[in-house]
């Protein structure tokens, strides 16, 4: 069979794939769900056969065979965050050696959306799923998924039941604000996003142990306020509701878009960032060493993370006998820029975590 006869018909089938490598079906097959089985000259044949026919095997018919996908789910809370796109590079880095290709999807926060994304990954027969969770409710909810599917959860530790990869975020609050202290500053401002996120109660919750530490009262020396999203506009009316019980000396935001946002606001209402208010952001996203002011943040090791929580994802859904669910816990360090003041203008250099 010439490859013009085949290219013509539409679209190419195993059977083509075969009969140009002059072997079975079951051959094709092997080499591309178990290659290892197939003589290296036979397979070198077929592999021959199938670029040139632009041939592309079915996913779902290669899983019914045995073989383990070749597709990995992602779920984040929102697409336009740079910290989960930098987690996204991260996983797609951590999973290329191996040819895994990563689907990316987007919850928006929502568990409803979730469930109904988690189902149809389900249904495509992913090797597994790494997931952002929309809520820090019901965490018993990702224990029996549709179709017994591996989920390996970032960014959020939900116990002994669930494999996770997260960052000590009670570490990386209390960082942000003893920095803050230790410049002077005694009414400090935390700005927090909706408040079913956990990784921002964690936040908040480092604050307060800083507070206290420092023989400070919460209730005076810590004003909090949540918003509804995580974003830019999100950080600009976190301002107005700051300035409503007067200006503080510092602001702790609990992710860079968010100290983005009210850097902006502050801009708006007359304060200069740091001669009038100091402020840090948390995630150290590629940006925050760029901004108007360059941003002291709470880095996140999020490399680590991507590559950490696929390597686990890869070793749950082997389904392997021996498998025990892991729970990671990373670093945060604090990166000092000019956004906190004077001080800040002598380094750039991150400064250690000291876990709680």
């Amino acid at each position: 069979m010439s490859t013009t006869d085949v290219h013509a018909r539409s679209p190419v089938g195993i059977r083509d794939v075969a009969a140009l490598a002059e072997v079975s079906t079951g051959t094709v097959s092997n080499t591309i769900n178990h290659p290892e089985r197939v003589h290296p000259r036979t397979r070198a044949a077929v592999e021959r056969a199938i670029r040139t026919l632009g041939f592309v095997p079915n996913q779902q018919a290669r899983v019914l065979t045995g073989a383990s996908s070749n597709v990995i789910g992602l779920v984040v809370l929102d697409v336009e965050s740079p910290f989960y796109m930098e987690a996204a590079r991260a996983i797609e880095r951590a999973t290329r050696e191996s040819n895994h290709v990563v689907m990316l999807c987007n919850s928006d926060g929502e568990l409803e959306r979730e469930a109904k994304l988690l189902t149809m990954l389900a249904a495509q027969r992913v090797r597994g799923v790494l997931l952002a969770p929309a809520n820090a409710e019901n965490a018993d909810r990702y224990a029996n998924l549709p179709g017994d599917l591996a989920v390996v959860l970032i960014d959020y530790d939900a116990g002994p039941e669930h494999c996770s990869v997260s960052v000590d975020n009670i570490a990386g609050g209390r960082l942000a604000v003893q920095h803050l202290l230790e410049l002077g500053h005694r009414r400090i401002g935390f700005v927090g996003g909706p408040t079913g996120l956990r990784q921002f109660a964690q936040r908040a919750i480092g604050a307060r142990l800083a507070i206290e530490e420092a023989g400070l009262d919460p209730d005076t020396a810590l004003l909090e306020v949540s918003v509804s999203g995580i974003g830019i506009q999100d950080g600009r009316r976190a301002v107005e509701l700051l300035l409503e019980s007067g200006p503080p000396d510092a602001i702790f935001c609990g992710n860079d878009m968010l100290a983005f946002g009210v850097y902006r606001g502050l801009i708006d209402a007359g304060y200069r960032v740091p001669d009038d208010i100091a402020l840090v952001g948390y995630d150290d996203i590629d940006f925050a060493k760029d901004w108007v002011v360059p941003l002291t943040s709470v880095r996140q090791p999020i490399d680590q993370l991507g590559e950490r929580a696929a390597k686990l994802l890869l070793e749950h859904s082997s389904r392997d006998g021996g498998h025990r669910h892991r729970q990671v816990l990373l670093a945060p360090e604090l990166v000092i820029r000019r956004s906190t003041g004077r001080r800040a203008e002598a380094t750039d250099a991150p400064a250690g975590a000291n876990a709680p």
